[in-house]
This record gives structure tokens, sequence and C-alpha cells, in this order.
């Protein structure tokens, strides 16, 4: 039976903003982001990283500095000994508009072909019109956070989330608030 899961942009949504960030020790979660994913595992939903990382494509910086950063940030997610709270990253180094890069659907739509996910039972969480808009025409329903460009984003009358949060941790009692019961 197909899963829902939570799609989670990265860059001011989970970690604090860090205009092109290709140094690990740059990232910074922000409070109460590994409690609150926890939550989220705990009722049965699959935590995906969908980001656009465009700094590949300009030259900015490597796939493998990306590839860095990124474990730091599953580093900072992870307790000892437990399970990861990330089922799956997808990223989009592509500079020029694409299937693939947000705002079209194409990272959520493999995703949910490669971890056969129910998109009418999913989520999309971002600070970004880019985010908002993917989460949509995938199917999701959307929560804009305030973090990141987010109070920005908020301001233009071109974002129609389906909910706004002041950040990850309201974000995820949103969902959990409008979502099933226990999803298994």
């Amino acid at each position: 039976m197909p899963r829902p899961a939570v799609f989670l942009d990265r860059d001011g949504t989970l970690m604090e903003e860090v205009h092109y960030c290709a140094d690990p020790s740059k990232v910074r979660l922000f409070p109460g982001t590994a409690a609150a994913l926890r939550r989220l595992a705990e009722r049965g939903y699959w935590c995906v990283i969908v980001t656009n990382q465009s700094g590949i494509g300009r030259g900015m910086f490597t796939e493998a500095q990306y590839q860095a950063v990124h474990a730091e940030l599953l580093r900072q997610l992870d307790e000892p000994g437990s399970s990861s709270l990330i089922s799956a990253s997808y990223f989009c180094p592509d500079v020029l508009p694409s299937p693939r890069r947000k705002p079209e659907p194409g990272m959520v739509l493999e995703a949910a072909r490669d971890l056969d996910l129910d998109l009418a039972r999913s989520w999309f969480v971002g600070d970004k019109i880019a985010d908002i808009e993917c989460g949509s025409r995938a199917g999701t329903r959307t929560v804009l956070v305030q973090t990141g460009y987010g109070a920005e984003t908020e301001a233009d009358l071109r974002v129609s989330p389906n909910f706004i949060a002041k950040d990850i941790v309201a974000a995820v009692e949103v969902i959990l608030q409008n979502s099933d019961a226990e999803i298994r």
C-alpha cells in the first residue's frame, strides 16, 4: 500500500539559509527540526528532501561539496544508533527550467515512483514560491514556512499554500493536526 510522505525543501526550511551552501561547517538546523521529523516518522510518514542546487550547474560548487553538506545535515538530524529520519533525498543541479527543477514536480514524481508514495496523502513544506508550486503541481498539500525566504514569499500574492507556519516545528504540527490518524 502506498505511503504518504512529507517532501521537504532543505535551505531555509530544515536549515538556515546560506546562499549556495557548499561548506558543511555552515549547516545549522533550525531548533527542533530533528524532533519534529521524528514525530512525522512515528506517525508513518516518509520524509523526503527535494532541493534545487543550481550552484552545481553554475560551477559555484561541485556535486561532492553538495554531498558533503548533505552528509552534515543528515549527521545533525540523526541520533547515534537511530534509523535515519530522512527516507530519501533528491536534488536538481539544473540552472535552466527542467522537468526536475522546482517548481516543476519531477523530483516529487520520481520519489513517488521510487518509494511507492501516495501523493494525495502527502505534503510539501518549503520557504519559496517554487516549493509551494511544486507541491501543488504534484498533488500534495503545502505548508509555507516563514523561515528562510518564507516571510518574503508570504507577502507575494502569487503563492497560495494550504497552510502557513512559523517554522518546521509548527509545520509538522499543522500536518499532524490535518492528517489521518495513524498511518501504517
